[in-house]
Order: C-alpha cells, then structure tokens, then sequence
C-alpha cells in the first residue's frame, strides 16, 4: 500500500470539492482533508488515488509514500483516546531525524501515521532495524525484512549535516478538540461537514500569517479504514450536535504552536502546513 499528497489552493476548492468526498462505493480506506489559513492537503491511499480525477487545481506531491505500523509488545501505538505524539512514534522519527529522513507525520483520534518516502525506505530499514522488528506486509501476511532484503549495498543517508536554522513559533489564542464519531452518524453532520470544510469564513488565500493573529484556521477530517477522526477549534466545535461528537475521558482542549510565518515544506519539517498540538 502506498499513499500520494495533494494540495489544493483555497481558491479552486469549491471547484474541486465534490471530487474530494468519496463515494459509498469507493474503495478508498486511507482519506485525510487538512484545512489551514493557505491550502488543503490531501492524503489518500492508492485506490483513493486512482479514484480522484486530475484536475489543474490538484498538485500532487510527487513523491511516493510509505506508511510504518509501528507495534510495542503486539499493540499497535493506537489508543481509544486522544493522546498526541506517542513514545512509540517518537522512538521512530528520532533516528530517522538523525539519518536526514524526512518523514510526514499526521495524528488522528486513533493513532499516529508516520509516512516515509519510498525513495528512503533503504535508509529507514537500515536506521531503524538495530531497535525494531521490521516486517513486510505480502498477501496478508508478515514478512520479516532484513537490512539486506531493503538496502542492497545502500549505506546509510550520507548527506552533509544542514546548518541549524531558526523559525519563529506561533501560538494562537483559539484551543482545539482533537474528536471522533459513529461513522453511522456520519450522514447526520455531512451538511455541516461540507460547510466548515469549504464554505466557512477563512483568510484569503496567500495572506500571510501575521504574528499578531489571535487564531488561527485549522480544520482536519480523516476517514481511516472505518474510523472517523475530527480536528477543530471550538468556534467550529458548536456548529455540530455535540452528542455525535465524542473526545476523551477528560475533554482536555489543545493549544497549537505553528512552526515558521509560512510552510517549510517537504526540506524541513512534514505536518500540515507544519502545524503541531
């Protein structure tokens, strides 16, 4: 399985927007729509991928990527609530940071997905194989890899160690709900859904993000092999009914901290216009 990045630019959304929301015939298993004060980033899956129509308003990242499924004593680091970055998750992208690896990193209600280019899945294996056990997945079944199977005489990322460069951090005022739902209940909110999603107010397209801004856009929807995953503020959290909507034991609200006055991009750092909880 593989996945592709799309962005598009908010201006042409709402002329692409019906191809984004997929069918109930669609054999797509891996969807995430990411709304930030620039763009949407799209993460599909191969079939969600080969199901989206090209269009001019759609860049494709054009890398092709890779998901880990990292496991600790046969679990997998998912959790029935929101728990931000795990240690497992952690154990994973440090070394690969070390080896120059970049990696995409996108957190739902569930679990954390740590995304590599398959360009690097050589290096990965070779950094990551003295800590994990790496399998392959092949018919339905777990393949041991080893570092040989994966590098072929490839040594590890030998690039030059980049200068340590200096980003200002910004943390806006508004606070977040990282949320789930039935997806049975999903019809029920879909209207709403639609409308924050592409018709709500945001900030126009290329203005930049000003130091003093007190909040910021930020909006996140994944359909993940059955499972439903919301990330909102909570000005947008009131326009849903709030007994679909379910979080953790606690209702603990999060704090963003936005790296950079505009995306790094894929060089630096791989979230969402490079956005943290």
């Amino acid at each position: 399985i593989f996945f592709k990045l799309h962005c598009v630019r908010k201006r042409t959304v709402k002329l692409i927007n019906r191809d984004l929301i997929a069918s109930k015939k669609s054999l797509c298993k891996f969807f995430s729509l990411t709304e930030t004060p620039e763009n949407y980033t799209v993460v599909l899956d191969e079939e969600g991928f080969k199901e989206l129509q090209p269009s001019e308003h759609l860049q494709v990242e054009g890398s092709t990527w890779l998901p880990l499924n990292v496991v600790s004593n046969g679990n997998t680091s998912s959790s029935s609530q929101a728990v931000g970055v795990t240690k497992i998750a952690k154990s994973v992208i440090a070394p690969l940071a070390e080896q120059h690896v970049s990696v995409f990193m996108l957190s739902t209600y569930q679990t954390d997905f740590i995304l590599v280019r398959e360009k690097d899945l050589s290096v990965v294996v070779e950094t990551l194989v003295e800590e994990f056990n790496i399998f392959r997945e092949e018919g339905g079944e777990s393949v041991p890899v080893h570092s040989q199977d994966a590098c072929n005489g490839l040594q590890r990322n030998g690039r030059e160690v980049p200068h340590a460069t200096v980003h200002p951090v910004l943390i806006p005022e508004n606070q977040f709900c990282v949320m789930s739902l039935d997806p049975d209940t999903l019809p029920a909110i879909a209207t709403t859904l639609i409308d924050v999603l592409f018709y709500s107010n945001s900030p126009k397209e290329g203005a930049s993000v000003d130091q003093d801004m007190k909040c910021i856009k930020f909006f996140s929807f994944s359909l993940i092999d059955g499972y439903v995953s919301l990330v909102m503020d909570t000005e947008a959290q009131r326009q849903f009914p709030a007994d679909l909507l379910f979080t953790s034991s606690s209702g603990e609200l999060w704090r963003m901290a936005r790296i950079g006055g505009q995306p790094l991009g894929f060089g630096e750092l791989h979230s969402p216009s490079d956005t943290f909880f």
